[in-house]
């Protein structure tokens, strides 16, 4: 069965949506885009289609996602899901409930196969309690970046990178604790922070560092825990991806390794969309208590980088 879905924006990431939307894409809005169906959403016959993938800048996607899902229609939203405040996205929540409309927001690293696999060492307790995590993500569009009218703005790095890490860690531990401080905000080449290092947690603490000056697309994890280590290198979409897992000698020794590697080429927008369309089908219920959680982190993180 199809979902008749719309790509609302189509940028970069519209333009990947619809690509891997294939048949379901039954129309694109854009502004200003010479090839979009649209101009605006409101143009469209309610009749149309069944969802939506927003992939506009922050400030219309809570607007546009009530009043989509008024209308019963789900939506898929690019991530982070920024609003003016929590009481927003409890609108959507409820409103989304009352029609039983699918909201989700797009966090293409969860379906990362090394990403995957590291939360499986961690649920079935190879890893044993985990102690201390080190993240960094950094790529080269400080440069890109600067040359926008709306990206260069704000909190730069932070949301776009450190909405990424922080849905990351939620993905692996569960609840955490809102409790990550600014330890550097750097203004190297744009005007809003280009890189940006943050710490917190208790058990375990984190170390989350996110960079546009880093002129070779990386990713990296450390994870330090009772039983042994994991080490994630790079995502698939740059290469090959590849997860070392070292289980501990007592009393002290070289661990034994496993390695494992996928190789080069993205699997995760086609899985997650894939997701989404399950989600439709089934109408789960809308939660948004992730969103929620990463509006306010954000929200106070930001504030502190300004």
């Amino acid at each position: 069965m199809n979902l008749r879905c719309l790509i609302v924006g189509m940028g970069v990431q519209g333009t990947k949506r619809r690509r891997v939307a294939g048949t379901d894409c039954v129309g694109t809005v854009d502004p200003v885009a010479a090839d979009a169906t649209w101009r605006d959403v409101a143009e469209v016959p309610d009749d149309a289609y069944d969802a939506a993938l927003l992939c506009v800048p922050e400030a219309p996607k809570a607007d546009l996602a009530l009043r989509l899902v008024a209308r019963g229609k789900h939506v898929l939203v690019e991530k982070p899901f920024w609003a003016a405040d929590v009481a927003s996205l409890d609108r959507i929540e409820t409103e989304a409930r009352r029609t039983r409309a699918v909201v989700y927001t797009a966090y293409n690293h969860r379906f990362e196969p090394g990403f995957v696999a590291l939360r499986e060492a961690l649920a079935n307790g190879r890893l044993g309690r985990p102690y201390h995590c080190r993240l960094f993500y950094g790529n080269g569009t400080a440069r890109l970046v600067r040359d926008s009218a709306w990206r260069d703005t704000g909190a730069g790095v932070l949301p776009d990178l450190g909405s990424h890490l922080l849905d990351t860690l939620r993905f692996w531990f569960g609840d955490i604790a809102d409790d990550f401080r600014v330890v550097v905000a750097s203004r190297h080449e744009n005007r809003a922070p280009d890189r940006v290092q943050l710490a917190g947690g208790g058990a375990p603490t984190f170390d989350l560092d996110m960079s546009l000056l880093s002129w070779r697309n990386h990713f990296t994890c450390d994870l330090f825990a009772e039983h042994g280590s994991a080490h994630l290198e790079s995502l698939c979409k740059w290469g090959e991806s590849r997860l070392t897992v070292r289980s501990r000698v007592l009393p002290a020794g070289r661990p034994v390794e496993e390695i494992r590697s996928w190789p080069e080429g993205d699997p995760t927008w086609a899985a997650e969309y894939a997701y989404f369309r399950d989600l439709c089908m089934r109408r789960v219920p809308a939660d948004l208590s992730g969103d929620r959680w990463l509006l306010s982190t954000l929200g106070r993180l930001a504030a502190q980088v300004a």
